[in-house]
């Protein structure tokens, strides 16, 4: 599988670690500067719930609460905005633990829960496995 070029990597964000574990294309850093106008502060969660899958979804920053049970993967520092949050819960986290994960953005409805559904774009998870190189 070809990751897409990557536009931004995340701070890291897990004590411990030196590489980055997730990071945003450049459409999808485009998307999220668009929706940040409108809505304010970001941030990504994907907890790989029944309604949700593997899709990452983006709620304005306050409105989705974490805990315990997440993980911050990493930090974006989107371009002429702010930080930017990635969580995954650490139920998920067992399974993607050892891939890096890149956001990036196509055409077609996601879930009504995620700030860009009625742009007519979705956010989805492109992972390789860390380390591989082929």
């Amino acid at each position: 599988m070809s990751i897409p070029e990557t536009g931004l990597a995340a701070a890291v964000a897990i004590p411990g670690e030196d590489f980055s574990r997730v990071s945003l294309t450049p459409p999808a850093v485009g998307l999220l500067q668009k929706l940040w106008d409108r809505h304010g502060p970001l941030m990504f969660h994907q907890s790989g719930g029944c309604c949700d899958g593997s899709s990452p979804m983006c709620y304005p920053a306050e409105e989705f609460i974490t805990a315990d049970a997440d993980v911050l993967l990493g930090v974006f520092n989107l371009p002429g905005r702010g930080p930017l949050d990635f969580w995954m819960s650490r139920e998920q986290f067992t399974y993607w633990q050892h891939t890096h994960l890149t956001v990036d953005v196509v055409s077609g409805r996601g879930s009504g829960f995620s700030v860009e559904a009625p742009e007519g774009k979705r956010f989805l998870i492109r992972s390789q496995l860390l380390g591989y190189t082929g």
